[in-house]
């Protein structure tokens, strides 16, 4: 009796893994595609730029739609396979800062689809976007530790926002 009740308890158990499982495989992929900026059309990530290039080469470099991997539900293009490489290794590292959005936006409580992929910064090792190359330096670079704060602060009400937006189709 004791080995039957056992293998019950066994049975519920590995029922209640995988349906735990697949409830969290699902909860996280409807999240994971919300997660990545592609602007307003398409599915590409920093609008076809290549994330690792910001970092290997110093400078925003286009990639190509034939070297290219799915994450987060977005597709990102790279300058080369090496590259491609790299990131799927550790997208995280390569990914930019409040998924992909203008960085100045988050920190005030806005989010902008709308970037412009040669306007960045490496700080701290982590790549940030922004919607231009102008105020840049009097806005961000003038005091980054202090807009990376804010928007730090910001982003989870931000983000939140954004793609629940997105998801009413608005």
């Amino acid at each position: 009796m004791t080995q039957n009740r056992s293998r019950a308890f066994d049975s519920l158990l590995c029922a209640g893994v995988a349906a735990a499982s697949l409830l969290l495989l699902g909860t996280g992929a409807s999240h994971a595609v919300d997660g990545v900026n592609t602007g307003y059309f398409g599915n590409v990530a920093i609008l076809g730029y290549d994330p690792v290039a910001y970092f290997t080469d110093g400078r925003a470099t286009m990639g190509s739609p034939e070297i290219s991997k799915k994450w987060l539900g977005a597709t990102w293009y790279f300058a080369s396979v090496e590259h491609r490489d790299a990131f799927a290794s550790e997208p995280v590292r390569y990914a930019p800062q409040f998924g992909g959005f203008c960085t100045l936006n988050a920190a005030f409580k806005g989010a902008s689809a709308n970037i412009d992929p040669e306007a960045w910064r490496i700080v701290n090792g982590k790549l940030f976007l922004f919607s231009g190359k102008e105020g840049l330096e009097e806005d961000f670079d003038a005091d980054p530790a202090a807009v990376l704060a804010k928007a730090d602060a910001e982003w989870p009400a931000v983000e939140a926002k954004e793609f629940e937006a997105r998801a009413a189709g608005n």
